[in-house]
């Protein structure tokens, strides 16, 4: 079974599973679209031609991307009046997968939307330092406040079990070869000072980085 549909000015012939790609359509990849302008559908062996239309028939598919054709380059030179012009151009196009033809103006079943994993994605390491942040807070010292330590710095030091500013203060140059291992910083505990912030913080005195000082 196959169907001649219209859309964007031009003809495709499709069938269940065929991939086209055709001028672009509005969506998002997942989305469901449907072909009502078919021109002609042929099922086991007997062919309808639309006039123009055929009636009740509609081609369903699936958004599989958005996608852009080739660069065509457009040139224009007029001889003896110092005229060119150079233009690049790529059209905009959607690749679509047919998934079923429909007679006798069925409808297709609507289709739910995933949930997007790239906002899953997005939120889980917010949630997760802000977990941790709270988590140490309640049993330690805010070592955020240390110049340097960012949130992953933090999220990281916190799943260590480091949590005060007396136990960074104690660090050995063993701590420190091990702890920069860990968070893959080579060199930064000393570069920033940590130790030296850590021992400062105990004593009373104000963070040193400006924001720092403002949130404390």
């Amino acid at each position: 079974m196959y169907a001649v549909i219209k859309t964007g000015g031009k003809q495709y012939r499709v069938a269940a599973n065929d991939k086209i790609l055709i001028e672009k359509l509005e969506g998002e990849a997942g989305d469901q679209v449907q072909f009502t302008d078919v021109l002609l559908l042929a099922k086991e062996g007997n062919v309808e031609v639309g006039a123009p239309l055929v009636a009740g028939a509609t081609v369903v598919g699936e958004i599989e991307k958005q996608a852009r054709g080739p660069r065509l380059i457009i040139f224009k030179k007029r001889r003896r009046k110092h005229y060119r012009r150079r233009n690049g151009h790529r059209q905009d196009l959607t690749s679509v997968t047919i998934t079923e033809i429909l007679t006798g103006g069925a409808k297709p079943a609507a289709k739910a939307k995933a949930a997007k994993p790239a906002a899953v994605k997005a939120e889980a390491p917010k949630a997760e330092a802000a977990a941790a942040h709270h988590g140490a807070l309640a049993t330690g010292d805010d070592i955020s406040l240390i110049g340097g330590i960012g949130p992953k710095i933090y999220t990281a030091l916190t799943n260590m079990g480091i949590t005060s500013f007396a136990q960074i203060a104690a660090w050995t140059p063993e701590d420190v070869t091990r702890i920069e291992g860990e968070i893959k910083q080579k060199g930064r505990v000393a570069r920033e000072e940590w130790i030296e912030q850590a021992k400062e913080l105990m004593a009373g005195k104000p963070p040193r980085a400006k924001t720092d000082k403002a949130r404390a």
